[in-house]
């Protein structure tokens, strides 16, 4: 008869359990088998779903328009000009690029709204039909 393996605790554990041994990062619990939002079917408000491509194209068109101002003070000041004429165009690539990738973003999320949808909808469906 096999005994049990004990933990360096002291406790006994399953191997069920320890498939499933969830950890603390930071303040939220993380499972470690499962992702929890694809299990979970809980309607989310258009905030949850949008704010991280909305941060993005926020600070992308604040990152832009700093890059704007800096580069018309290159034309308008004559000291340090060259610092002007430098960092501007930077503010300017960068603010392009994370307003670029936050636009590119918002469609893409409503495309897997859509299929989440389809998704929950066929799978409602074969459960109607094939649970009679």
């Amino acid at each position: 008869m096999e005994i049990p393996a004990k933990s360096p605790d002291g406790s006994e554990k399953s191997p069920q359990s320890k498939e499933l041994i969830t950890s603390t990062t930071g303040s939220t619990p993380c499972i470690s088998s499962r992702s929890e939002s694809v299990w979970t079917s809980a309607s989310r408000s258009k905030w949850d779903i949008y704010h991280k491509p909305v941060t993005v194209v926020s600070v992308g068109a604040a990152v832009f328009l700093f890059g704007v101002v800096i580069t018309s003070l290159s034309c308008f000041l004559t000291k340090h000009k060259k610092v002007y004429k430098m960092s501007g165009p930077a503010f300017l690539s960068l603010g392009l690029m994370l307003l670029v990738c936050g636009l590119v973003w918002i469609p893409i999320i409503r495309k897997k709204q859509k299929q989440r949808q389809k998704s929950q909808f066929l799978r409602s469906l074969k459960s109607f039909f094939f649970n009679r």
